[in-house]
């Protein structure tokens, strides 16, 4: 199989809105690192110890959590969210110096990595200095006129778009870590509950500003973000389905229209697909509860090979993490025998392949099973295959097209035949020439 050079491991520059916009390529991926848990010192200069063999993993951009102070006030927990937060300039103290974090960034791109950072629009920490000097920048409660925590998040405080000066200091925000410590991008908390009128202007004006292909992934399943200028969006409803499927509450064909509506909907647009993040495992047990066993790396599998994805992996899921991290105290992810890192590698170096172009062709096989999930990846004479089996049943199957002189990624042997073949439960086979 023809591999493809850096060009395609490269971000891909394009002008969107008469500005600058980067699209990272199909090729590439995600890896969310939570400062606070994946080193007992918790951090940046602990954590570089990790970017060499995250770089030999095949990793192209490190997410990094919020990396701001958090709020003391109304503060849950001995440490409180990350998402609380108190100084939109200020890294902090517990996690290093902004000298620290420059360091930091400075060595993941000498070392090929794009470096993104958390970005909490829609509120802040209780006691950030806005309330003081701000106060009409948030949301007041129609009957004791006071700001107003949204959701159930008591530690925050909602912030008013409506008021444009709020727009403006936000904008000066984001360009400030651009300017300052030279990142490629922002992953955006809650973003559709911001107008995306202001993402328009800010994703816009930024990209301007810098004069940098910046990268911007939602956290939301929005069109409209999209509109606004959004690289990527989080794909919440195939890892719901997903979910469900491991349950037997669905099986493969349901996965599959949904699939197809998302593409429908969003067409070439990257999609985040995930397995685990910080909610999921947090809050919900992702993947150890979720995706138990041996499911998991059927729905890792479909998360680095559908159409339009950008896969995340959340620190610790290559160990594999069997707990829910705590997310308001110290909580130190163990990471020692990395049991799942060499089948994260090879998705990752299957993902640098020429059926992974952004252009290349992508189809859905019509299969007898409703828990068979099949399709292709095309790509010039390259192709492709992928077949699982999304149930606790062996099924036997043909394969829907001859497939003598592919190779089997998993035995990495030729096929000599096209006859039929036995998937066990959550097994898959990928073959490829």
């Amino acid at each position: 199989m023809k591999k493809i050079g850096l060009l395609f491991t490269a971000l891909l520059i394009y002008q969107f809105a008469n500005a600058q916009q980067v699209t990272i390529a199909n090729q590439n991926n995600i890896y969310e690192v939570n400062i606070r848990q994946i080193t007992p010192e918790g951090t940046f200069k602990a954590f570089e110890k990790h970017l060499d063999r995250l770089h030999d993993m095949g990793v192209k951009t490190l997410w990094f959590m919020p990396i701001y102070p958090i709020s003391v006030k109304d503060r849950k927990g001995n440490l409180g969210s990350y998402y609380a937060i108190q100084d939109y300039k200020k890294v902090n103290p517990q996690f290093g110096t902004l000298e620290d974090w420059k360091h930091l960034v400075d060595k993941a791109h000498a070392k090929g990595f794009y470096v993104i950072i958390d970005w909490v629009a829609n509120h802040t920490g209780a006691d950030h200095n806005w309330l003081q000097t701000h106060p009409e920048f948030y949301v007041l409660d129609s009957i004791t006129h006071q700001p107003i925590a949204p959701f159930d998040w008591t530690d925050v405080r909602k912030l008013n778009y409506n008021n444009y000066a709020l727009r403006d200091s936000m904008k000066a925000s984001l360009l400030y870590w651009v300017k300052e410590t030279n990142i490629d991008g922002f992953r955006c908390d809650v973003a559709a509950e911001v107008p995306a009128s202001f993402w328009k202007t800010a994703i816009s004006s930024l990209r301007n500003a810098t004069k940098k292909p910046l990268f911007f992934l939602a956290e939301a399943e929005d069109t409209a973000i999209y509109n606004a200028g959004f690289d990527a969006c989080y794909m919440w409803s195939s890892f719901s389905m997903m979910k469900d499927v491991v349950l037997g509450k669905k099986n493969a064909a349901d996965l599959k229209n949904n699939i197809e509506n998302s593409n429908k909907l969003f067409g070439r647009k990257l999609q985040m697909y995930f397995t685990s993040n910080h909610d999921e495992n947090s809050w919900n047990k992702a993947d150890f509860g979720t995706m138990p066993g041996n499911t998991h790396e059927v729905f890792s599998l479909l998360s680095f090979t559908l159409p339009n994805t950008i896969p995340l992996i959340y620190n610790g899921q290559e160990e594999p993490t069997t707990e829910a991290i705590s997310f308001f105290e110290k909580d130190t992810i163990t990471i020692n025998n990395l049991q799942r890192a060499p089948f994260y590698k090879k998705m990752l170096q299957l993902r640098t392949n020429t059926e992974f172009n952004n252009n290349a062709n992508f189809q859905f096989y019509s299969l007898e099973n409703k828990n068979l999930l099949g399709f292709e990846r095309n790509y010039g004479t390259h192709k492709l295959i992928v077949i699982t089996n999304l149930s606790n049943e062996t099924i036997s199957t043909n394969y829907p097209i001859n497939f003598v002189d592919f190779t089997n990624f998993k035995t990495n042997k030729k096929t000599s035949s096209s006859l039929g073949l036995n998937l066990a439960a959550w097994d898959y086979v990928i073959l490829y020439k």
